[in-house]
């Protein structure tokens, strides 16, 4: 959606809004999926608020972000939801945050690729390729900056 121009989106308003049937056919059952980074900041700086509250990830409730995620992208230009019908007329049910991931997440998608792979997992190399991941803000280094998209190519190189 963040790379999407804003407006297009609204094409496709009158199956999601609140009509019996758009051309004789009914989408009341249809389920749309609208995948952004748009509110990425927000999410963010929502986790480091929790964190520095002393408070977990996991305590985090999508009550915490569904607002402020809505507000967000609708008011950001640079989102294909920029002022979009879909969220002024409350078409979109939910906003699904995906919380930045720690060391300790990354660690785990090390694990799950070495047995993907057939690998006894090594906690050493386990350690070795997590530690070579880039973590953000620079000060703490809580949240991993690529998630674990590059896990699989760093464990080819142990």
């Amino acid at each position: 959606m963040d790379k999407l121009h804003p407006g297009v989106i609204d094409a496709i308003k009158p199956f999601l809004d609140y009509y019996e049937q758009v051309d004789g056919v009914s989408y009341r059952k249809a389920i749309f999926i609208f995948l952004s980074n748009a509110g990425g900041d927000l999410i963010t700086k929502t986790a480091l608020e929790f964190w520095r509250a002393g408070r977990k990830r996991e305590d985090i409730q999508l009550k915490d972000l569904e607002h402020a995620l809505s507000v967000g992208v609708f008011n950001n230009k640079h989102s294909g939801l920029w002022r979009s019908g879909l969220i002024y007329k409350r078409l979109i049910d939910y906003f699904i945050p995906f919380l930045p991931l720690e060391y300790t997440h990354v660690k785990m998608c090390v694990r799950a690729e070495m047995k993907a792979r057939g690998s006894a997992i090594d906690e050493d190399i386990v350690t070795r390729v997590a530690e070579e991941m880039t973590f953000y803000p620079k000060g703490e280094k809580i949240y991993s900056d690529r998630g674990c998209k590059t896990v699989q190519s760093r464990l080819d190189f142990q």
